[in-house]
């Protein structure tokens, strides 16, 4: 079957993905609660008791809220680093032990013939992370909530066939959005968030022709447009790789979820 991916929803609000290659199905961050969970994998005639595992970014409430609920209703183990881990015991309630698995930043879980890597990446957390997912030649890297992207995630998230990419932000309509300038300058630091200007110049750096499809993630409804996000990051392809045709930006949402979306692999595409 290979790797197919959908983001059941993702935005300042909440954020999650499952992955599945037909032998696992993995969500990525729990950030609703455990009905409200419930209701978006029942989108993609998903049950939340076919899951095989949940991994963890990071300990923010957008990314964890049901995560105690969910994890405890359906027995479902949890994947995080040691950091993060003593994070989540503070705030998502008793897990049983058996189901508390540490994966350290940069560690490989396997399941049947998908693997999954954890990379660091920059933001105001204990120890956040992004996600690669393999299977044969088969990429997809999920990266959200980061301040800048450094060469060490440029170099694991290259050569993707899809990407779940953070587009936040705005600059100029944060600059001028109603948040204190504290947060304003949280958001633009280094462990921050990235905008749609900087989510495409990185893009130029990591994508390659076998590059399919990029989804704009982790929109802020404050200070960002679909619409907005998609045009400059467009733009700046466009300036930077015009010969990057076989390209798709994609939308997501943060009340429902997109289509499940099928990597490819080379025969397929011939």
């Amino acid at each position: 079957m290979g790797i197919r991916f959908t983001v059941l929803s993702s935005g300042s609000t909440g954020n999650a993905t499952v992955v599945d290659n037909g032998e696992a199905k993995i969500l990525i961050d729990v950030g609703f609660s455990a009905k409200r969970m419930e209701q978006l994998m029942k989108e993609r005639d998903l049950a939340p008791s076919s899951l095989d595992a949940i991994v963890v970014t990071h300990e923010h409430s957008d990314h964890i809220k049901g995560l105690g609920p969910l994890a405890r209703k359906y027995n479902l183990p949890i994947y995080a680093n040691e950091k993060t881990w003593d994070e989540l015991n503070r705030q998502i309630g008793e897990i049983a032990d058996e189901n508390k698995r540490v994966l350290e930043t940069g560690g490989m879980l396997e399941f049947g013939a998908m693997r999954v890597e954890s990379f660091g990446i920059s933001h105001d957390a204990a120890e956040p992370v992004g996600y690669c997912f393999y299977e044969g030649e088969q990429k997809l890297s999920v990266v959200t909530d980061l301040g800048y992207m450094s060469e060490k995630v440029k170099e694991k998230i290259t050569d993707s066939d899809a990407l779940v990419l953070e587009t936040n932000h705005d600059v100029d309509m944060l600059r001028v959005g109603h948040y204190p300038w504290s947060i304003k300058r949280r958001i633009l630091g280094d462990k921050g968030h990235l905008s749609n200007e900087t989510a495409g110049e990185a893009l130029c750096d990591v994508m390659t022709s076998k590059t399919r499809s990029v989804y704009m993630a982790h929109l802020s409804r404050d200070h960002n447009l679909m619409d907005l996000a998609r045009l400059t990051v467009n733009n700046i392809v466009q300036e930077r790789a015009p010969e990057a045709t076989q390209l798709r930006l994609m939308d997501t949402y943060f009340d429902r979820s997109t289509k499940w979306d099928v990597l490819q692999s080379d025969s397929d595409s011939e």
